[in-house]
């Protein structure tokens, strides 16, 4: 349902604007009223309405005084208004329009029929608008997911990349430690639970151990499946030592939501890029917890062999890379082969067996688009699903359970294969025109989309008519043609707004697109 409020000096206004419409056929709620500006902005800050129909002259604080507040507040999605004006503050109306007002009506032909036309494209532009923030949470939620992975499995080929990547995410790491902690959650209440119920229990439980962790120290939380987590902190976290400050959060998860967990905590490492030993041995520190030593740090543990009983998977890092990222059924099959092999060569070594095959899932789970609906579908007929790989005892089960996730996974490879790349360069082309005034070069893009720069150029010029840098070009070359026909701007000004080193490059490009200078344009004949 939908939250409106009606905003007006004169009372009979506010009355009949209340009673014109049935709000509920509207699924609209008329949560409050007010008569000036000051009193409509204290109640948009309680209510948080979606629709504010409000008067342009009242005392106090005026209609546009009262969207400029809202939007330097709230920003551009809500609230919608709807401005009632006379005749006499029409200017004022048009006025309206810079602030993004959705509507503005005239108050003496003020018709039912009118105020629900206004109402229903409202409504209809909510609707729309944040169906495109959910879109672009959801992209920018798998992006930052994938380069996480990325960073804890030690898979990015150059700091170059890393920086691009975490620029791009707007990611902090320009502090002087990081110290990663990798864990297990559990409970017995959501055993008979449906599955969708686990994942909404087992996501709110890690979404509250981020926002705890972030109160102690800066914090980056990773849901590696369903039940696995990793959280990094960065910098000191003050007097606290991490086992305590993850034994209070647990505590505060299991008051919640009865969900408890296990955690191995990692060495303290000083460069960003060495986040993922860290997380190797948070992991080396996770399989030796207990019912009573549920948290572990790396450090205390017995320097045995025993210890080192991670499984090393940057040593697969390109092949991982180049079979996720281009859907490649053949080198994922080698990697699994490659494992299974060298697991049956050595059947005491569960645990690295199941860490190796925990990591390889993780990685799909979070590189795949629907990794986890994906997954859970491929394993829908074994008990526990995917969960499954915890319930095998020793290497042979292990090698039968990867033997089953890569013929499955391959199968869909080959599938999705095709589709997967044209989606990958549409949307490039989405952000290219998107990030159009900035200087939009092969490796910044390919790192935006936690691919290399070398397959972004194969899938250019495969997938579209022109190459990456020919369509990029092409973007920019239209974009300044609207600008320059304006006639606000000159050459050199739209060359800068668009990002291109010097206006003699700019018209070089222009003319080798165009066929003529920007100059030549301007002095075309307007139609």
């Amino acid at each position: 349902m939908y939250r409106l409020i009606i905003v007006d000096d004169e009372p009979l206004v506010q009355v009949g604007v209340r009673s014109m419409l049935n709000w509920n056929r509207l699924d609209i709620e008329v949560v409050g009223t007010a008569s000036n500006g000051r009193i409509a902005l204290d109640l948009i800050e309680e209510k948080r309405p979606d629709i504010v129909i409000t008067d342009i002259k009242m005392p106090v604080i005026d209609g546009l005084e009262l969207v400029r507040l809202c939007r330097e507040k709230y920003g551009d999605l809500d609230p919608h208004f709807i401005f009632l004006t006379s005749y006499e503050e029409f200017q004022l109306a048009r006025q309206a329009i810079i602030y993004g007002v959705s509507d503005y009506l005239v108050k003496v032909e003020l018709s039912p029929s009118m105020l629900e036309e206004a109402v229903t494209r409202v409504i209809a532009d909510i609707s729309k608008k944040r169906a495109e923030q959910t879109i672009k949470r959801s992209t920018e939620n798998s992006f930052r997911d994938k380069f996480f992975i990325r960073l804890l499995n030690n898979l990015f080929e150059t700091e170059e990349q890393f920086s691009l990547q975490s620029r791009e995410l707007g990611l902090t790491f320009d502090y002087g430690a990081y110290t990663c902690c990798t864990g297990l959650l559990c409970s017995s209440d959501t055993d008979s639970m449906p599955y969708d119920r686990q994942l909404s229990v087992f996501g709110s439980s890690i979404s509250m151990i981020g926002e705890l962790a972030e109160k102690y120290a800066p914090a980056y939380c990773i849901a590696l499946d369903m039940r696995h987590f990793a959280v990094i902190f960065c910098g000191d976290v003050g007097d606290k030592e991490p086992s305590e400050i993850l034994s209070s959060i647990n505590d505060a998860v299991f008051k919640y939501y009865k969900v408890s967990f296990t955690c191995g905590i990692g060495t303290r490492e000083k460069h960003p890029l060495a986040i993922g030993e860290s997380y190797r041995s948070a992991r080396m520190a996770l399989v030796r917890t207990d019912s009573e030593h549920p948290i572990l740090c790396f450090d205390s543990l017995p320097s045995d062999r025993h210890t080192h009983s991670s499984f090393n998977m940057s040593i697969f890092k390109d092949s991982l890379t180049k079979a996720f990222e281009e859907y490649d059924p053949t080198e994922l099959s080698k990697i699994i082969d490659s494992l299974c092999a060298l697991f049956s060569e050595h059947p005491n070594g569960y645990v690295q067996a199941l860490d190796a095959a925990s990591n390889i899932l993780y990685l799909a789970i979070s590189l795949l688009p629907d990794g986890e609906d994906l997954i859970s579908g491929l394993f829908r007929d074994h008990p526990d699903g995917y969960r499954s790989l915890y319930r095998q005892k020793n290497v042979e089960q292990i090698v039968k359970w990867l033997s089953y996730f890569g013929k499955s996974m391959g199968a869909v490879f080959d599938e999705r294969r095709s589709d997967h790349k044209n989606h990958i360069v549409s949307n490039v082309k989405k952000y290219i025109s998107e990030h159009i005034c900035e200087k939009l070069v092969l490796d910044k893009v390919a790192a935006a989309f936690g691919i290399s720069p070398n397959y972004l150029s194969q899938l250019f010029g495969r997938y579209s008519d022109l190459g990456f840098s020919e369509y990029v070009n092409s973007c920019k070359i239209k974009k300044s043609k609207e600008l320059l026909a304006t006639d606000s701007y000159k050459v050199y000004e739209v060359a800068d707004m668009l990002g291109y080193e010097s206006s003699f490059y700019f018209s070089k490009v222009f003319k080798k697109v165009e066929g003529i200078s920007p100059t030549d344009y301007l002095n075309l004949p307007r139609t």
